[in-house]
């Protein structure tokens, strides 16, 4: 049976060749703990970490690829971020629309640390009006956060110019990269990014269970996790070298080997090749979403950024039921409901609703849209014309 797969925004599938190869090679041939041991197989795990390690910063531009971080995924890598960095009574900026993995840390140390949190109004687009940013900093405002790429809306924000903005002030920047990591076009020089949070089972075509934190040359975190880490042993601290320090326990060695291969293919393709190509099909899903009588979309219009999501509704009949339907009866798959964004409803306007959202990907055709498109057009029939 084909599956339609239109849950990108979510994970990636599916996986390519290469990835699925590479983790079954690394359980199979070599599947040791890297940096655990000195035989050949440890040694062959750790130069695997390594070359994924030296893959990412190529293509985020990070100098260092020691400064890059494993972790299970973008929600592990934030939480440290975010719990590492932030100090008692601090203040923190963040926007309308963040994911439950920002704003439920802040909520928590807002409770906790007496942290102060300012969250900024988007409007119902996901844009930003940037003077809000000047006017939100106080004296001890430490760090902004900010989602690159919204999971309802598809909105995109301007990084380069909010860290310009938060540089000018003394303000680290924090940029939640769930929905942009291989897809849309990320420099942590040319950005200004201190820290970055990615996953790697979306965009970046890797397993579940895979993401990373960069975080730039002059930050310490203080550990999320505390344990072995393969060197210095005798110490009863956690390491202070990189990337050891932020990388506590055995990592997901089989996940990282296929993360590998994934951003090899994604560097190979070219990250601005498969942004115009999500775009183009994003746009094909808008322009026909629009001419289906009782459907209504959220997000950028036609024609402006966005990411390959689409989020939209469709008159009478509930999120949830809809995703039903296009499963059981078109194989069409996509993910209703509140998509762990409560503050992304109450911006679009959805919170009693929520919404249905499709999202492409990487192997995503222009004829799956046409079914796609076809498919909301039988249930418009259905229910929009009662």
């Amino acid at each position: 049976m084909t599956i339609y797969y239109f849950d990108h925004a979510a994970s990636s599938w599916p996986k390519p060749p290469e990835v699925i190869k590479a983790m079954a090679d690394c359980v199979e041939l070599y599947g040791a703990n890297p940096g655990r041991g000195g035989h050949r197989m440890a040694v062959q795990a750790s130069k695997i970490l390594f070359a994924a390690r030296a893959n990412l910063a190529k293509l985020f531009n990070i100098k260092n690829a020691n400064d890059i971080s494993f972790a299970l995924n973008t929600t592990a890598a934030l939480n440290q971020a975010i719990s590492g960095f932030v100090q008692p009574n601090d203040h923190v900026i963040s926007t309308s629309i963040e994911h439950n993995s920002v704003r439920r840390p802040l909520e928590y140390l807002k409770r906790t640390k007496q942290v102060e949190v300012t969250f900024l109004q988007t409007n119902e687009k996901g844009e930003l009006d940037l003077d809000d940013i000047v006017q939100a900093i106080r004296p001890n405002t430490s760090l902004l956060i900010c989602s690159h790429g919204s999971n309802l809306l598809g909105s995109i924000m301007p990084i380069a110019d909010i860290a310009e903005i938060c540089r000018k002030h003394g303000v680290k920047v924090l940029v939640d990269a769930a929905q942009t990591a291989g897809t849309y076009p990320i420099d942590v020089q040319a950005m200004g990014i201190d820290m970055l949070a990615f996953p790697g089972h979306k965009g970046l075509l890797g397993p579940q269970g895979t993401g990373g934190l960069y975080l730039a040359p002059d930050l310490v975190l203080e550990p999320h996790l505390h344990g072995g880490t393969g060197s210095q042993s005798e110490s009863i601290e956690q390491p202070t070298v990189r990337p050891d320090r932020y990388e506590a326990g055995t990592p997901n060695t089989p996940g990282i080997a296929g993360l590998n291969e994934g951003v090899k293919l994604i560097m190979q393709t070219g990250v601005a090749n498969i942004h115009h190509k999500e775009w183009q099909l994003s746009q094909q899903l808008l322009e026909g979403l629009q001419q289906i009588p009782g459907v209504k979309c959220f997000g950028p219009e036609l024609g402006e950024p966005r990411s390959g999501i689409v989020s939209f509704l469709i008159e009478g009949v509930e999120a949830s039921e809809a995703a039903f339907i296009l499963d059981q009866s078109f194989q069409i798959a996509v993910r209703a409901g509140y998509h762990c964004t409560p503050l992304g409803h109450e911006t679009a306007g959805t919170t009693d609703s929520g919404a249905v959202r499709s999202s492409v990907g990487f192997y995503t055709s222009k004829e799956d849209v046409d079914y796609f498109l076809s498919a909301i057009r039988e249930i418009s029939k259905h229910y929009v014309s009662k």
